[in-house]
């Protein structure tokens, strides 16, 4: 067994109410949340088109809504849906002007547990009790501290009620489809600005529903100057900062051949994600959003992703891989010295393009601690895994996410807080982008996790041993044949490592692969309830997007049930060989296990 040690991790505050019970949406609904987000991405991209006037007839809703439907071929089964969708939409600017406490929020009571539910109900609705397994409790908290009236209760007769007071000017609501059907007479009757964001399920018992949908709503205000903003359009505008070209015209023309390899490693494809987060940050935080970006901003947005670049190049020295972005790694190509040696320049590169001297001698200074900060906590967490490595023995979940969170966090920390100072308003917001930056990474990073073993095509399929959540969860979820296996493998000891087809279909069987996508929700929650503490509402709504828009972007490759469902024959196929892997790595734990030591 091991003799590094890994400090284990603390896991976001509130854990209980931040872990998801899983259920299959009905069929009239997308299935997966990917494909739920993605609809709703045409929804708004069609009212930003049509900017149709609200409250649009049934209709006339129906007949947008057929238009949408054909132009993507989205599923005649989710007509309804989609309906709801663009109705939302059309109150989304006219929600956004009316103030949290002239608002309300409505929820059904069947988000509880009802077998565990310990809250009573009065002529009114739930009492909640705060236990923290449900929902409930975060919604309604974050809604009253900003000012709204909250009620847990359901059906279109309340609803009417409400409205026909007067004292409602807006409504914020979840609900099942036919409730929402029944109800939205009296809300276009009504004309006030009403969205609703349907429940996964209708059997009025333990529902579920698109949470970071909700928090979206609840939090829209016009206050936030930046909720307009694309950000699909400035994060397209970030990437072209990154053709060969526009680095020349930037930074001006390398020198030397060492220079060149450097700057074409940092042109080379990648999602531009770290420096994308600098400049949100920077558009929230400054003044004018509207105005041009400096060459000076974008150089030191720029010194962001040669950091991150950097990493990389050392990454691929330490995992031995051959391979990044299809293409062969630097050290493949131009062997490990030379590799270590441009890193290190794109190291020193990026501190020397943070102290810009167009910029003031305080933000150079802020903005080099900032760096300085982040690279000793990435290296600090990419040592624990090395030093674990040498030995590797069995991580805890909570060891692997610590891991996580040293390695992957403090890149997005750096890009948030480099933003920020350039903005110069670190000071106001250096805490909370340190929360979110901790959340935001270790749900990448879970994220990453997912997608690597998903990825057949990849140049190896064969399960690298490293600290991985899924791994882990396996080991201490897998029974049997399994587990053992899983203990071969964390110990060092199989002589074949499984295929990630099959540790798939072990995950899938084990419930790992769920207990990941819930840890994955909980971090990316933690994420949003970081910025309750927010009071700059375009830190706190473009923050929001932006983490909408980073996991809407991430495709999780070969986890699809349904696709496994839709093909037995392969999957029995899948099965023979997880058994076959099993048998094959059981014996070798079986003889470690009876080695004297």
């Amino acid at each position: 067994m091991s003799t590094a040690t890994v400090p284990s991790a603390v896991l976001p505050p509130s854990v209980a109410a931040t872990v998801r019970r899983f259920r299959q949406p009905k069929k009239t609904l997308p299935q997966t949340k990917a494909a739920r987000d993605q609809v709703l991405g045409w929804v708004r991209a069609f009212q930003e088109e049509r900017q149709l006037v609200p409250p649009v007839p049934l209709e006339e809703l129906q007949q947008h809504t057929d238009e949408i439907m054909q132009r993507h071929g989205i599923d005649p089964l989710y007509r309804d849906y989609v309906g709801v969708l663009l109705g939302n939409e059309t109150w989304r600017e006219a929600l956004a002007t009316v103030p949290y406490e002239r608002r309300l929020l409505l929820m059904p009571k069947c988000l509880r547990i009802e077998s565990k539910c310990p809250a009573p109900f009065d002529e009114f609705g739930l009492l909640c009790k705060q236990c923290g397994l449900c929902s409930i409790q975060d919604f309604q908290n974050e809604a009253e501290k900003l000012g709204y009236a909250v009620l847990v209760a359901e059906g279109s007769a309340i609803v009417m009620s409400l409205i026909q007071t007067g004292k409602v000017e807006a409504i914020v609501g979840i609900s099942c489809l036919p409730v929402l059907e029944r109800t939205f007479p009296y809300v276009e009757a009504a004309a006030i600005p009403a969205v609703a964001v349907p429940l996964l399920q209708d059997d009025c018992i333990d529902t579920t529903v698109d949470i970071d949908w909700v928090w979206d709503y609840i939090h829209l205000t016009s206050e936030d100057k930046t909720r307009r903003l694309n950000l699909n359009a400035l994060h397209d505008e970030v990437k072209t900062w990154f053709t060969r070209q526009a680095l020349d015209e930037l930074l001006g023309v390398p020198e030397g051949g060492t220079e060149e390899l450097a700057r074409d490693w940092l042109a080379r494809d990648g999602k531009r994600w770290r420096p994308f987060l600098c400049i949100a940050a920077y558009q929230a935080l400054r003044e004018d959003p509207e105005a041009p970006i400096s060459d000076a901003v974008k150089r030191a947005a720029v010194a962001v992703e040669a950091f991150h670049k950097a990493s990389l190049i050392h990454d691929d020295i330490e995992d031995n891989d051959d391979e990044r972005y299809g293409e062969a790694t630097m050290h493949e190509q131009h062997g490990v010295p030379v590799a270590l040696n441009a890193g290190d320049l794109l190291i020193g590169e990026g501190y020397r393009w943070l102290a810009d001297s167009e910029l003031s001698a305080v933000v150079r200074a802020e903005l080099v601690k900032v760096a300085a900060e982040g690279q000793r906590e990435l290296c600090r967490g990419q040592g624990a895994e090395l030093l674990w490595t040498r030995q590797p023995g069995a991580l805890e979940p909570r060891q692997v996410i610590e891991i996580f969170r040293s390695k992957t966090a403090p890149a997005f920390e750096v890009a948030l807080k480099v933003g920020a100072a350039l903005a110069r308003r670190l000071d106001e917001v250096e805490d909370v982008l340190h929360a979110y930056s901790e959340n935001l990474g270790v749900a990448y990073q879970i994220r990453d996790d997912l997608d690597d073993l998903g990825d057949d095509a990849a140049a190896r399929t064969e399960v690298a041993i490293r600290p991985s959540v899924i791994l882990s969860l396996l080991l201490e979820k897998g029974k049997g044949e399994v587990k053992t296996a899983m203990q071969a493998l964390w110990s060092g000891q199989a002589e074949v490592l499984p295929d990630k087809r099959i540790i798939r279909q072990w995950a899938e069987e084990s419930g790992a692969h769920e207990k990941a996508m819930m840890l994955l929700e909980s971090y990316k929650e933690a994420a949003v309830r970081s910025l309750q503490e927010v009071e700059i509402p375009n830190l706190k709504g473009l923050l929001r997007r932006v983490l909408g828009k980073i996991f809407n972007e991430l495709e999780i490759k070969g986890w699809c049930r349904e696709r496994e469902e839709e093909n037995a024959e392969g999957k029995e196929e899948l099965r023979a060989a997880a058994a076959a892997a099993a048998a094959h790595l059981v014996p070798i734990v079986k003889e470690t296990a009876a080695t004297p030591s």
